[in-house]
């Protein structure tokens, strides 16, 4: 692993090198943040929001495969930041970690947005990570590109216990007169909804719908239990399908109810909630903020979930017993992380093959 530096060059701004491997050694002397005489370049940046343990060597979270598949052996000090980022100079590829929820992950990609030493004006972002999936839309191991990023924490609430009789939910809509209200119109500057790209999105899904994901005997044997539920009994595939963030780690039948009904508010119709995690409407966030600023590109985003457990339990499991079994372990984590960077490798690959051409302009 390549030393840590943080020792700073007293340098002015100047042009930037004529390659990575020329901007890495003196952009990374200097301290995290600060102005540097030549920026890193960056074409593809990594976003996963979590590791189990270490980077290396152990059982796999969100970011070990992309470290070591894609020889991500530069060490960069991120002290604002998560985690320290890690880059191949010949690639010109950044890994970061968030660090899980909305919270952190705004942090962390507003500090990397603003970080002085990076070049990220004409970066692609791919946020990889596992998530809980819908019985209704697909088994554990698929993966799924994300068309809205969907926030679940910005909401009105009053407890269970307390609602009226025809409401469904106590949690519901700012701004509306309860969760049976469908009428009151969507701010679209409330911060409750992201469109990603829907250009680079459907490329980036005609590029990848037909990869083949392997299917295994955990996974085959959980999605048995799912007897009512078609698209579960299905081997992993790869799909399109909405990202729900909220800092609570939810579970259950009647709250995949609510999500579903939540992302269809949120994006008119449009959307069809298939994935739940906690980070994904930070980074856009701070995205949004970092694109209006100069410093990124929001257009250049794209979301992969891949579901490592179902958001609900099968018929016949109570949801508290089998929440407390999946916190025990994912029954697909390990064929989630392996097929977020299948997938997204695919679509990586063919951003830094043909960088001439995606550089200047989106698919």
């Amino acid at each position: 692993m390549a030393a840590l530096v943080g020792a700073c060059l007293a340098l002015p701004l100047g042009a930037l090198p004529a390659t990575a491997a020329d901007a890495a050694p003196s952009a990374m002397a200097c301290k995290p943040a600060a102005a540097c005489e030549t920026k890193i370049p960056v074409k593809v940046v990594i976003v996963s929001l979590f590791e189990i343990g270490e980077d290396e060597g152990d059982t796999a979270g969100e970011f070990q495969l992309w470290k070591e598949r894609r020889g991500l052996t530069q060490r960069i000090a991120f002290p604002q930041g998560f985690h320290d980022l890690y880059y191949n100079s010949e690639t010109q590829v950044l890994g970061m970690v968030t660090g899980i929820g909305t919270s952190r992950s705004t942090a962390s990609t507003m500090a990397l947005g603003l970080d002085e030493r990076f070049d990220l004006r004409q970066a692609y972002w791919l946020v990889a990570g596992i998530a809980g999936i819908d019985p209704e839309d697909a088994t554990i191991g698929s993966v799924a590109w994300a068309r809205y990023v969907v926030d679940g924490d910005l909401a009105h609430e009053i407890d269970a216990r307390e609602i009226p009789a025809d409401w469904k939910t106590g949690y519901f809509a700012r701004g509306t007169q309860g969760p049976n209200d469908k009428t009151t119109p969507v701010d679209p500057e409330s911060g409750e909804v992201f469109a990603i790209n829907p250009s680079l999105e459907s490329w980036a899904f005609r590029l990848t719908k037909d990869v083949k994901l392997p299917d295994t005997p955990a996974i085959a044997a959980e999605r048995r239990a799912f007897a009512g539920y078609p698209m579960a009994q299905k081997p992993p595939f790869v799909l399109e399908g909405e990202q729900l963030s909220a800092m609570t780690f939810w579970h259950g039948k009647l709250l995949t109810d609510w999500a579903n009904d939540w992302v269809d508010y949120w994006t008119k119709g449009k959307g069809e909630f298939v994935t739940s995690a906690m980070e994904d409407t930070g980074v856009m966030q701070a995205m949004t903020r970092l694109d209006a600023s100069g410093r990124v590109d929001a257009e250049r985003v794209l979301v992969l979930r891949a579901g490592s457990n179902f958001t609900m339990p099968p018929e016949g499991t109570d949801a508290a017993t089998y929440l407390l079994r999946e916190n025990e372990g994912y029954a697909g984590l390990e064929a989630a992380v392996e097929n977020l960077y299948t997938v997204g490798s695919v679509v990586v690959d063919e951003l830094l093959g043909n960088w001439d051409t995606y550089a200047a302009k989106t698919p």
